[in-house]
C-alpha cells in the first residue's frame, strides 16, 4: 500500500538514495533540505522538495500541511568527524537541536514511525572488530556524541508517547545508483573513494594516505564500505520493522577494505594509476574500523546487493564520468525557488 514519506536531508548523498528507492516502491515522498550540502538535482522529480530546516517551525508547517505523513527518514545533519573536533559545541547543539524539533513534530502529527540515520562512530575504539549492536556506545568524537543522544531521545518518545524508531549505524557510504541517476557530489569532497577518483581523473592534486605504518596487513587503515543503494534497502527494511518494534542496527560488510586496497581497486576499474603520496598519520584515526550486520541480515533478511569493492568503485566511477562537475551542470535546471516545492 502506498505511504507518505517525509525525507529530512532527501537532497543529500544518502538521502536521495533513500528517496529513489521508496518512490521505486510505490510511495509518495517529501523532502525537506536547506539545500546547504545538498543538492536539489539530486532529487528526483517525483519527489516533493521543500527548502527548509528540520528546527524550523514555518518549514515543518509547511512540511506537515501537505498530508498525513506515515513516517520520518531523517538525515539532515553536520556529519564531518574532523569538523566536529574543531567545533564540538557547534555540532552537538546543531544537530540535537534539529533531531529534538524533528522528533518533536513527528509526535506531535501523530506520526508512528521514524528511522535515524546514526552512525558507527557511536562506538568511538571498539573493544574487537567488527562491532556489533552488544559493543558500548562512547563516542570518539563530537558528532558521534549528537547521534548518541538523538538516539536517547527516540527511546524517550517512544516511552511516553509510543513513537517506534530505528537507528542505523554505519560508516563509510560509497558507490552511486547502478543506472547512473543519482551520485555522491559533497563539497568539500572528504570520502576516500570520490578522493581516489578525482585523483585519478586528475581533478584535484595525488591523493594523501595518512600513515602507511598502521597494524594492519599492508600498514594503511582498514575501513568498512557499504553501497549507498544497499544502505537505502536496509532504511526501507527498518521502516517495515518498526510498524512492531523500535531496532537499533549496526550496519557493515563485516570485511574492511584498507587504503591501499582501495588505491589497488581503482586502478584495476580505470585502468589507470592512482597517484598519491604517505602522508603523516592523523591524530585520532584507529587502525580499523568495521561493523557487523549479523543481527540485521538474521532479523530482517538484509542482504546486500553489491558487496564487492570493484562493484562500488565502478557504480562511482561511472557516475562521475557522466558528471564531472557532480550535480553542477543541472542544479539550476533542478532547483525550486527558495522555501518553494516542486
Amino acid at each position: 500500500m502506498a505511504e507518505t514519506f517525509l525525507v529530512t536531508g532527501g537532497a543529500g548523498f544518502v538521502g536521495s538514495h533513500c528517496v529513489l528507492a521508496l518512490l521505486a516502491r510505490g510511495h509518495r515522498v517529501i523532502v525537506l533540505d536547506d539545500l546547504s550540502t545538498g543538492h536539489a538535482a539530486a532529487v528526483p522529480e517525483a519527489a516533493v522538495l521543500v527548502r527548509g530546516r528540520a528546527d524550523d517551525p514555518e518549514a515543518l508547517r509547511r512540511v506537515f500541511a501537505l498530508g498525513p505523513i506515515d513516517g520520518v527518514l531523517h538525515f539532515a545533519a553536520l556529519s564531518l568527524v574532523g569538523d566536529s573536533m574543531r567545533e564540538p559545541y557547534r555540532y552537538m547543539a546543531e544537530n540535537a537541536r534539529v533531531g529534538l524539533a524533528l522528533i518533536e513534530a513527528a509526535v506531535a502529527h501523530g506520526v508512528t514511525r521514524f528511522v535515524l540515520s546514526s552512525t558507527a562512530a557511536l562506538f568511538g575504539n571498539p573493544r574487537r572488530i567488527p562491532i556489533d549492536e552488544d559493543e558500548p556506545i562512547d563516542p570518539g568524537s563530537p558528532y558521534g556524541e549528537s547521534k548518541a543522544w538523538l538516539e536517547r531521545a527516540l527511546l524517550w518518545a517512544e516511552r511516553i508517547h509510543g513513537l517506534k524508531s530505528a537507528s542505523l549505524r554505519y560508516f563509510n557510504a560509497a558507490g552511486a545508483d547502478p543506472e547512473g541517476r543519482l551520485g555522491e557530489d559533497h563539497r568539500p569532497e572528504t570520502h576516500l573513494i570520490p578522493l581516489v577518483l578525482d585523483a585519478v581523473a586528475g581533478r584535484r592534486p595525488p591523493l594523501t594516505v595518512f600513515g602507511d605504518d598502521y597494524d594492519t596487513p599492508d600498514g594503511t587503515c582498514i575501513r568498512d564500505y557499504i553501497h549507498v543503494a544497499d544502505l537505502a534497502t536496509a532504511h526501507l527494511l527498518a521502516l517495515e520493522a518498526i510498524r512492531e518494534r523500535s531496532v537499533r542496527y549496526n550496519l557493515g560488510n563485516g570485511q574492511g577494505h584498507s587504503v591501499r586496497e582501495v588505491i589497488a581497486a581503482a586502478e584495476r576499474v580505470t585502468g589507470r594509476k592512482v597517484p598519491h603520496v604517505i602522508g603523516p598519520r592523523r591524530p585520532g584515526d584507529p587502525p580499523a574500523l568495521v561493523a557487523s550486520s549479523d543481527r540485521i541480515r538474521r532479523e530482517l533478511g538484509w542482504t546486500p546487493r553489491f558487496p564487492d569493492l570493484d562493484t562500488i568503485i565502478a557504480h562511482a566511477w561511472a557516475w562521475r564520468q557522466a558528471n564531472p562537475d557532480g550535480y553542477g551542470s543541472r542544479a539550476s535546471a533542478a532547483a525550486s525557488g527558495p522555501g518553494m516545492a516542486r
